[in-house]
């Protein structure tokens, strides 16, 4: 079967996010405990690296691994970045982590690039990897005490040209990767349907990025004030 956006299965697996995201938001007090605080980051930041493990071998048992299954998508490198911040709690990855995590993620769960339906394993992978990755945005914020500013902003732009240097390589070496998507849009549905031709939707994705994250820092800001940290 192939999957459907909007379908129940779909539904299901936004539902079990948003239960995930409000039960952070809700024990934030009892996660920041030491123990149950590290025991948490660790279980999060595992979760995350068995999914892209999981995935990889996958790709080995199917006789499909190449150049395609390097973890060059933003959210594969999501996956990766969000997993060394819970295991260290690094300050310096909260950025990235918070606004380009939070930005690809949000959009591949509302609109899935993705073929296989429930219950193959990539519904699983798909869902578990982005849902883990917003899940470790909403702990930064909600157990960490995370407060973005505007300069952070500006910084998670950074962020997000560096990580697609290796992703703009690759797709040009290979001719036929597309990683990011900056080769070309996606095959599936996506809100990149809405946008440009290549190469001028780069262009529109740039203020895209941009008011996305000025979007989730106005958010914040509004919702949580700096002095706010209960």
């Amino acid at each position: 079967m192939s999957f459907e956006m909007f379908s129940a299965s779909h539904i299901a697996a936004i539902a079990a996010g948003i239960l995930l995201f409000a039960g952070i938001i809700l024990l934030r007090k009892q996660l920041r405990q030491p123990k149950v605080n590290l025991k948490a980051r660790y279980g999060l930041a595992i979760l995350l690296l068995v999914s892209e493990a999981a995935l990889q071998l996958s790709y080995v048992i199917e006789h499909s691994w190449g150049a395609a299954s390097l973890p060059f998508q933003l959210c594969s490198l999501m996956v990766l970045l969000s997993a060394v911040l819970l295991l260290t709690n690094a300050k310096r990855l909260y950025d990235c982590v918070f606004f380009l995590g939070s930005m690809g993620a949000l959009q591949a769960l509302l609109t899935p690039n993705l073929d296989e339906a429930f219950p193959h394993f990539r519904y699983f992978h798909f869902f578990i990897a982005h849902i883990g990755i917003i899940g470790a945005s909403v702990f930064i914020l909600a157990v960490e005490r995370y407060r973005p500013t505007f300069r952070s902003v500006l910084k998670s732009l950074l962020w997000l040209h560096l990580l697609a240097i290796p992703a703009a390589i690759a797709n040009y070496v290979t001719g036929t990767t597309n990683f990011m998507f900056l080769a070309r849009k996606p095959a599936s549905s996506s809100l990149l349907d809405l946008l440009s031709p290549w190469p001028w939707y780069l262009l529109e994705l740039e203020i895209i990025a941009f008011s996305i994250c000025f979007m989730l820092y106005a958010l914040v800001k509004w919702l949580l004030p700096k002095h706010n940290y209960d």
